[in-house]
């Protein structure tokens, strides 16, 4: 059957199948260190609660059946392990069967994670995960050719995450018209890395070029993935590049990865092959079995019906963005930044052991990405996610979805909670319990050269206000009756 099969992509098809299934690596090994606290059975947003009010059906789950963190942990543990297999080739070694069982399995794994997850699994790029592995299932093993179908219908998805971002942004925030977002975005995008205060100190008309330069990538060359070979590579290549400076410059979890990944399904193996050799090889492949013939043209001819919505939503004056249309989070549509924040606010989290809450006794706990104490220098954290450290940027910005698990928060923080505090980079108190906890909010920017030469801080901050006035023990247990 040479119509089904793309000779040419093998390199492509070793690099998204490892490469996706490393990404699933990742968010297992998140889910196993933070969801029990968030998500668990005392966790910020318990997901017992969550299942007695939701219909299993809008949004399918294991943990519909029954949730424990031991389950979780099971779960969890069990897909990381299948994709670490799939990392490192083994079920891609025997027939097309066997790796699309195993991304089956991981996939249907982590959606069961993701629709119990609220709002710490409300970002996009979950979606895009579910969705890349989903399709990754179809690729077949080292015995087939890849199916092209399979190679364009990856392509139809970078081409949703690119072209709808540009199109979010041109429609959206004025700033990305008049050229001027970046004037901004390196300092209040939601996690910073060491990368974003270089680069926000960057001339302001390389700012300009840079903004420009993402739109032609975003609203141009998408329509370039589905014209012949070279002129595919090139303009997937140059994604890659514009997704790597992303990566230099901000903490944005997997999303940038992952893009880059779908990118080389529309990189042939003359050029990738020259950087994957033994991805290539002299490989030969086996006849096509009719039986994954039929069912991939069947997944196929499900994707073209479900991409109905997106593709609309492309068109739409409204357009949607991150949004799933279907409880599988296949065929989503993808976006980010169509608004961009003008100002840094930050909610500061204190304590004190002082038996009078006002005291001048306060200390500060501190958080493992988000901006903190101003002589801490951001980290790269990405592709881990942190996700109590995004809900808190979500916080600042007054999202009231937020404040129900902040209010839980801060009573883990009263009771000294370890797996809670586990999540912070450092607990002022070393584990004891604080007399009473407050969160105050405070506008940051980043310092100038000349700052930073003198005072050696990354941030200058001023109180702006306060979120949650002193509370004690018992006064947290009185507000979450």
């Amino acid at each position: 059957m040479e119509w089904f099969g793309a000779e040419d992509y093998d390199a492509a098809r070793f690099v998204l199948q490892r490469g996706i299934a490393a990404v699933y690596v990742i968010g297992f090994v998140a889910a196993l260190l933070q969801f029990r606290p968030l998500l668990g059975e005392r966790g910020l947003l318990p997901v017992p609660r969550f299942v007695a009010r939701v219909p299993a059906r809008l949004s399918p789950s294991l943990f519909f059946w029954r949730y424990s963190d031991r389950l979780l942990l099971v779960v969890s543990g069990v897909g990381a392990l299948v994709a670490a297999t799939l990392v490192a080739g083994l079920p891609q070694s025997g027939p097309p069967w066997v790796p699309m069982l195993a991304f089956l399995v991981v996939w249907a794994l982590y959606l069961s994670i993701v629709n119990v997850g609220q709002v710490f699994y409300g970002f996009g790029w979950e979606s895009l995960l579910l969705e890349a592995g989903f399709l990754a299932a179809f690729l077949g093993s080292d015995e087939v050719a890849p199916p092209l179908v399979v190679i364009f219908l990856f392509r139809w998805l970078l081409f949703r995450v690119e072209f709808g971002a540009g199109l979010i942004k041109m429609r959206g925030d004025p700033c990305w018209r008049d050229l001027t977002c970046l004037y901004y975005h390196h300092e209040t995008q939601p996690m910073p890395n060491q990368g974003s205060w270089f680069f926000h100190h960057l001339p302001r008309p390389l700012h300009k070029v840079e903004v420009a330069a993402n739109h032609v990538t975003q609203l141009g060359l998408p329509f370039l993935l589905f014209v012949p070979q070279p002129v595919a590579t090139v303009a997937a290549a140059i994604m890659v590049i514009t997704q790597g400076w992303l990566v230099l410059s901000g903490n944005f979890a997997w999303l940038n990865w992952l893009t880059m990944l779908l990118a080389f399904s529309a990189i042939g193996d003359d050029a990738l092959g020259r950087l994957l050799p033994w991805a290539v090889g002299a490989q030969t492949h086996g006849p096509t079995p009719v039986w994954f013939v039929v069912v991939v043209l069947a997944m196929t001819a499900l994707m073209l019906v479900l991409s109905y919505w997106p593709a609309r939503n492309l068109f739409d004056r409204h357009q949607k963005m991150n949004a799933s249309f279907n409880r599988w989070h296949l065929a989503g549509a993808y976006g980010a930044f169509g608004s961009i924040t003008r100002r840094r606010d930050e909610v500061v989290v204190e304590g004190t052991e002082d038996d009078d809450p006002f005291t001048t006794d306060w200390h500060e706990y501190e958080f493992k990405g988000k901006p903190g104490h101003p002589g801490q220098m951001p980290r790269q954290w990405a592709p881990y996610h942190l996700r109590l450290d995004w809900g808190m940027w979500f916080l600042a910005l007054g999202s009231p979805s937020q404040h129900r698990w902040f209010t839980v928060f801060l009573l883990r923080l009263l009771e000294a909670d370890r797996p809670t505090l586990r999540l912070l980079r450092r607990d002022p108190f070393e584990g004891r319990r604080p007399r009473y906890v407050r969160a105050r909010v405070f506008r940051y920017r980043y310092s100038t050269w000349e700052e930073l030469r003198r005072t050696r801080q990354w941030w200058v901050r001023r109180e702006i206000g306060i979120l949650v006035a002193p509370q004690s023990l018992e006064n947290m247990h009185e507000l979450l009756r």
